[in-house]
């Protein structure tokens, strides 16, 4: 139980700087996904949002993990600088030809994707990583 608090915690922590909210889009992308679409694409590494909270980037193996990584480190920066539409929300965000979009806290929780970038019909993503089980005495 206290792993779901952190990752109910991680997930605020995510809707607040994202706004609370994300686009429509992001929606839809995450709609037409199969649950088990958490493996759409390899590990490229570690980023973080703009409210500090670690996330793994998944990236399909016909894109560079290094412009993954790059683009959602300039997504995460955009936010963090108020340079999203809006009162600050989720996106869509314009970064390097990329469109980057925060998911609504309630499809976070459930996927665990916080995040995508997309630019034609190749996309990525920034998924919560899985807490680690821990004996508790």
């Amino acid at each position: 139980m206290p792993h779901l608090a952190q990752l109910a915690l991680a997930g605020l922590s995510l809707a607040l700087a994202a706004g609370c909210s994300g686009s429509s889009h992001a929606t839809r992308v995450n709609a037409s996904t199969s649950a088990g679409a958490a493996a759409a694409g390899r590990n490229c590494g570690t980023s973080y949002t703009a409210a500090h909270v670690p996330v793994i980037v998944q990236a399909p193996s016909g894109l560079a993990c290094s412009v993954a990584l790059r683009v959602e480190g300039d997504y995460s920066r955009k936010l963090a600088a108020g340079d999203a539409p809006g009162n600050g929300g989720g996106g869509p965000v314009p970064v390097d030809g990329w469109t980057c979009e925060g998911y609504p806290t309630p499809q976070v929780l459930r996927t665990g994707r916080a995040s995508e970038c997309h630019k034609g019909s190749t996309r990525f993503f920034a998924v919560l990583p899985m807490p680690t089980a821990s004996v508790t005495p």
